[in-house]
């Protein structure tokens, strides 16, 4: 029986001892959860500084964005704008040119001189246009093609066989490779029996 009371008491000890340990590990389970909290708190602020981190630099970059778009809106706006400010400074030239023939006559009144003048001009401005890309569309003699020529009308002709550009009335040019104005022209036809 002592023995048996050593035993109770040492279940009694036991359950005691339980019963603390058990409050102990939920002591310690709620200190480690705390912990736990207290660092997904920590992880959470490091991600919350993060994240607006990143949203100022994203907010920078779109308006980075916004103002280089503009810059380059307002830069291909002057190069249209201004596209043609050197072709028209050649042209400066041939109007002094035209300036210098017209006053030329004005004062001398030799028809020959002036012809010659208002050649040279008309050779400056045709090589200013071929320095820009414009070419004539060669029509005489060639067969008419309806991508290059617009008939204004048909004459019917023994020499020469159907179709072919008897007489170019105004020339068709090219800018580069596209049929800047179609020439206009008169075409052959079967000669009446």
């Amino acid at each position: 029986m002592k023995d048996d009371k050593k035993h109770k008491l040492t279940k009694t000890e036991i359950t005691t001892k339980t019963e603390t340990n058990k409050a102990t590990d939920e002591e310690v389970a709620l200190d480690q959860s705390e912990e736990k909290a207290a660092g997904h708190d920590s992880e959470l602020k490091e991600l919350q500084e993060k994240v607006d981190e990143l949203k100022d630099q994203f907010l920078r970059k779109a308006a980075e964005f916004e103002n280089y778009k503009k810059r380059t809106e307002t830069e291909k706006f002057e190069l249209i704008k201004y596209a043609n400010e050197r072709l028209i400074t050649e042209f400066l030239t041939v109007i002094d040119d035209f300036q210098r023939a017209l006053m030329s006559y004005n004062t001398d009144k030799d028809d020959n001189a002036f012809h010659k003048g208002v050649e040279m001009i008309y050779h400056k401005l045709i090589n200013i246009l071929r320095k820009q890309g414009l070419k004539e569309i060669n029509s005489t003699g060639e067969k008419f093609n309806v991508e290059l020529h617009e008939a204004l009308m048909q004459k019917p002709s023994d020499d020469v066989e159907p179709g072919t550009i008897l007489e170019t009335v105004e020339k068709g040019y090219f800018f580069k490779d596209k049929v800047l104005r179609h020439a206009k022209v008169i075409v052959s036809s079967k000669p009446e029996m």
